[in-house]
């Protein structure tokens, strides 16, 4: 029988239910495995209204069955949340309220109720006071794999992924070292083969502009070029490092499937002018699948009816992927 997944509404005062409403009323027009959102039903009911969204909400229970996501009503596994306006600025006071969220899907998937999880956006620094990195580094904590855990930002056409994720660039040679780089690249090898049954294509990029560096001791030569060397051993198709300036550029000729950076930005920023909202994060290495919309929580457009929910839907449809 076909396991549902959960939808966790995220940061309160955010795009998150805006891109909820309009996932749902377009779910007809491709196709999804059934689903649910684990949120505040008072909320969501204040903010259809004010974003004006005929959608009928139905309170279901832990103990649900597939009859009840059934239907055209908006199932919802309720938390509870009290907030007199729709949207107000963002703060601490949610923090329970999302970290309670997280524990009741992660219960869900324990109980398999649930094939995985998506998260709506939360605001990192507001949510996690530099405790953690980010979404990715907190579930993977909390399932006990630290350190195992790799951000795959995914696209069809080409997947990015950072080997370091959100830490000031002053700290990235520091934290690069050969055992990370084999050992990310084999999670996110292990992933294509057990999904897609393909033996992917993935290019190592150096850190240094051009791969240089007039140290004698480059990252390049010390760290990236050794780690690719053993990677290959594996029979593993990797490649690299190559040249950060030109790798967007020649994915199509080299036929990659995925690009593995040194920093964040290094491959977010080209990899998001060339696909915009048409990707998602997905994070390796647990012990379930938890994806989220490859964007944050938008809050100069809370409240307007102006949000993409493309990378929601990309989301949602790629646990068709998932058995």
């Amino acid at each position: 029988m076909t396991k549902p997944i959960a939808i966790i509404a995220g940061e309160p005062n955010s795009i998150s239910s805006e891109i909820i409403f309009k996932s749902w009323k377009l779910r007809k027009r491709y196709i999804h495995k059934p689903l649910l959102v684990i949120g505040s039903i008072q909320l969501l009911n204040l903010q259809k209204k004010r974003l004006k969204y005929h959608i009928r909400i139905k309170k279901i229970k832990s103990n649900f069955n597939m009859e009840d996501l059934n239907g055209n009503e908006l199932p919802v596994y309720n938390v509870e949340y009290k907030q007199k306006k729709p949207f107000q600025k963002i703060s601490n006071k949610s923090n329970k309220y999302i970290f309670k969220s997280f524990d009741i899907a992660i219960d869900l998937i324990k109980n398999k109720k649930i094939l995985g999880f998506i998260n709506c956006p939360v605001s990192k620094q507001t949510l996690f006071k530099n405790k953690y990195q980010g979404i990715t580094e907190f579930l993977s904590k909390k399932a006990n794999v630290e350190d195992n855990e790799v951000m795959l930002i995914y696209n069809k056409k080409l997947s990015v992924s950072p080997l370091t994720t959100h830490i000031p660039l002053d700290q990235v040679s520091k934290k690069i070292n050969k055992l990370k780089i084999i050992k990310k690249v084999k999670i996110i090898y292990n992933f294509y083969k057990k999904i897609f049954n393909i033996n992917p294509n993935i290019a190592v990029l150096g850190l240094n502009p051009h791969n240089f560096s007039p140290a004698k001791k480059s990252e390049e030569k010390e760290i990236i070029l050794p780690a690719i060397k053993t990677i290959k051993k594996s029979r593993i198709k990797v490649i690299g490092p190559i040249s950060p300036d030109t790798s967007f550029m020649l994915f199509k000729r080299y036929k990659l499937d995925v690009i593995l950076g040194m920093y964040h930005d290094q491959v977010l920023s080209p990899f998001k002018a060339l696909f915009e909202y048409n990707a998602i994060n997905i994070t390796l290495g647990l012990p379930y699948i938890r994806i989220s919309p490859d964007h944050g929580v938008a809050e100069n457009i809370i409240g307007k009816n102006i949000a993409n929910p493309r990378s929601l839907i990309e989301s949602i449809k790629f646990f068709n992927y998932i058995k």
